[in-house]
């Protein structure tokens, strides 16, 4: 049987991590007899560099006719002095909307083998497995009017849900929390915010329809203090999409790095892939980038989008007999010996195959 993935390396290390992912995609087809035809299009500051927008109209469409897009990074400092909707982030927000994909699910969990890595203590972060669901189409990202008054010296952008929005998304979190240990936090700041007193009564309501999930409230500022305080405490967190942005991120202590980190985005067409990590254009060509947070990516795309389980509990597999076996990259040997990007993604490979 043959997929189509479409990959769009992008800027700094996502063409270095979306090579990683690559490999270990075609060493799943050979094991499970599996065809992948994999397209590599331009997007971010790699399409502005050749002339094109940062989302070119070609690239959008062939993702759409794609079964699921892998991406590598977004991000350039190169043009940082272009108007927002200009720069390579507005290509992200961009093919966001042009694929549909309105669900943001960003695990977090501490892989076996590798308990020292975080700054967090290990017997608070022992055990811990999270998982974020994100509203990732409306909110202060999209929401209208929004803008720059240079001569009176203001900003202003808009927050906006509709009920429709959060239930959607709502759904999402129950059906994941009723595969998982049956518990949503729904995360907002209804104390002060309209938006979120919306999003709190709808979330309430539709909890009336999963009655084996518990659901609890909690405001974001509590939230991002108890996700490092006591991180095991949590199965499902629901929440929109700028608090679910900041707290993804957040939830890299947990797992000891930011570069292990995978996301899903998930709608009604093309699943769309990225590891949670940025471009870091800093340590781009040093072949010193962790390509877990790709690979692991696209084990949720062998997941969700293509309906392989058993290629995708390969990868995670694969992955965590690596770290146990002790590999690190730089980002997790606190100085000690290392294995580069490409190192690691073969020696991801070789455990596939085996």
């Amino acid at each position: 049987m043959s997929h189509r993935i479409v990959v769009l390396p992008g800027d700094g290390i996502g063409p270095e991590v979306t090579a990683a992912a690559t490999r270990v995609l075609e060493a799943v087809a050979g094991r499970f007899n599996r065809r992948f035809e994999i397209s590599t299009h331009l997007m971010g500051g790699a399409a502005l560099r050749a002339g094109l927008p940062a989302l070119p109209p070609e690239t959008l469409e062939a993702c759409r006719r794609a079964d699921a897009v892998l991406l590598g990074a977004v991000g350039d400092p190169a043009f940082d002095h272009l108007p927002s909707s200009e720069r390579p982030e507005g290509g992200l927000l961009a093919i966001r909307r042009g694929l549909g994909v309105y669900a943001n699910l960003r695990p977090a969990r501490l892989w076996p083998g590798v308990d020292d890595a975080g700054p967090l203590k290990t017997e608070l972060s022992r055990g811990a497995d999270l998982l974020i669901v994100r509203e990732l189409t409306g909110g202060l990202y999209f929401g209208e009017p929004r803008g720059i008054d240079r001569n009176r010296g203001t900003a202003f952008n808009t927050m906006r849900y509709s009920t429709i929005e959060i239930e959607r998304i709502a759904r999402v979190a129950f059906g994941a929390a009723e595969r998982r240990r049956k518990q949503v936090t729904s995360v907002d700041k209804a104390n002060v915010l309209e938006t979120s007193q919306l999003w709190r009564s709808v979330v309430t309501r539709v909890a009336d329809d999963y009655p084996g999930v518990t659901l609890q409230h909690m405001y974001v500022d509590a939230c991002a203090m108890a996700l490092v305080t006591a991180p095991t405490r949590f199965d499902v967190i629901l929440t929109e999409n700028l608090f679910g942005d900041i707290l993804s991120d957040e939830a890299a202590v947990i797992a000891g790095s930011i570069g292990l980190l995978p996301s899903a985005s998930l709608g009604d067409g093309p699943g769309l892939y990225e590891p949670v990590h940025g471009s870091a254009p800093d340590i781009a060509g040093r072949d010193i980038a962790n390509p877990v947070g790709a690979i692991a990516s696209a084990a949720m795309l062998l997941e969700h989008s293509l309906g392989l389980g058993d290629p995708a509990r390969a990868v995670n597999a694969a992955i965590e007999q690596v770290l146990q076996a002790g590999h690190r990259t730089a980002d997790l040997a606190a100085g000690g010996p290392s294995v580069g990007c490409t190192g690691f993604a073969q020696l991801v490979v070789d455990a596939v195959r085996a």
